[in-house]
């Protein structure tokens, strides 16, 4: 079952503007170009933010996410006739479905908590894969402890938003079931005085986890950058099909 974040209509349509800051993506722009890759498929694409950037630099994107509302978002931005949007996921793409580059941008790595459906996603990814192409995705170093982070002193903002007016929002950590982290976003929205709510859980997975998940799966090449914008805070995995 998806977030309410993703699938309540009116939390996809602000969702963008209090993600605002999307500079994590510039790495993964630069491993599309770093790998030569012409055929890209987004895992956990959201409201397409990255598949519309890879899309941009002249590549044929494929996004894909479980969540309508996202996706609702997503296809009414300009250029989104350019990327082939699919509602499911890893296991819902076509069996013909060829790509160079794999990518899962955020959290939608540590977003996939059930150790099954993680297994099945790095299984279906390397299926997709061309001989020679890359998987590549972001986790959160456990070691860092975001989470402690996580509540309304620290998350706490209000935006003012066209057809919406004044809407705050903030986090806040409900529960720790290491490693398991599960965290309640609120939005309130001042013009019809409505407040929303949304409980998400993030698995955090030791480096080493991850790297041995990968090579169960058949990939090779693993290696671990650290993301530019968050150094010392997260493990940016690549890995060879």
């Amino acid at each position: 079952m998806a977030d309410q974040i993703f699938e309540h209509p009116r939390l996809a349509a602000v969702y963008d503007a209090f993600d605002d800051d999307r500079s994590d993506l510039l790495a993964y722009l630069g491993i599309v170009r770093e790998f030569g890759a012409r055929d890209v498929l987004d895992l956990g694409c959201g409201t397409g933010t990255f598949a519309l950037l890879a899309a941009a630099q002249g590549c044929r994107v494929t996004g894909v996410d479980p969540t309508a509302a996202s996706l609702e978002v997503a296809r009414a931005k300009p250029q989104a006739g350019q990327v082939t949007w699919i509602q499911g996921d890893a296991r819902s793409l076509p069996e013909a479905q060829v790509v160079d580059l794999v990518t899962m941008t955020g959290n939608v790595a540590q977003a996939i908590a059930d150790p099954a459906d993680w297994q099945a996603t790095l299984a279906a990814a390397h299926s997709v894969l061309r001989p020679g192409g890359h998987l590549v995705f972001e986790t959160r170093d456990p070691a860092f402890r975001a989470w402690e982070d996580w509540n309304r002193r620290s998350t706490h903002r209000t935006i003012d938003l066209p057809g919406e007016g004044l809407v705050e929002n903030w986090v806040d950590v409900t529960e720790i079931g290491w490693p398991l982290v599960t965290f309640r976003g609120t939005w309130v929205f001042h013009r019809d005085g409505v407040t929303l709510t949304s409980d998400s859980t993030l698995r955090f997975r030791e480096r080493g986890e991850v790297e041995a998940d990968l090579r169960v799966h058949g990939f090779e090449g693993v290696a671990v950058r650290e993301a530019p914008d968050r150094p010392g805070r997260e493990f940016v995995f690549t890995a060879r099909a």
